[in-house]
């Protein structure tokens, strides 16, 4: 698994986030999938929890956690920088930070996903 260049940013709101739940989880990761629907919005899992496979890259770190994404959507989306925030109301998924009532989102200030 290759890194490429820190790709990824946050909001101030997705820092405080990703602190709280290292400080009540322990380590955690982030990954975007290239599905559609709960499969384009981030999950937060403690780190380990999920494994990776050889076409997952890691974008960088945001506050400590590693960020991945399935390289081939990352291809399709042009290698954009991705911009991490936070939106009120629960996460659909089994993404950690459901749990504050709260759910992870990307953005990308190029507009490429």
């Amino acid at each position: 698994m290759s890194p490429v260049a820190e790709q990824v940013v946050a909001t101030d709101a997705a820092l405080a986030t990703l602190r709280h739940l290292e400080a009540t989880f322990g380590p955690v990761m982030l990954f975007l999938s290239g599905g559609c629907c709960d499969g384009s919005s981030p999950i937060c899992l403690r780190e380990g929890e999920l494994i990776l496979g050889p076409h997952d890259v890691l974008l960088g770190e945001v506050a400590g956690a590693p960020f991945y994404v399935d390289r081939e959507q990352f291809e399709r989306w042009n290698r954009p920088r991705l911009e991490l925030g936070v939106s009120h109301g629960p996460a659909e998924g089994f993404s950690l930070e459901g749990l504050a009532g709260v759910h992870f989102t990307i953005s990308s200030p190029s507009g490429s996903c």
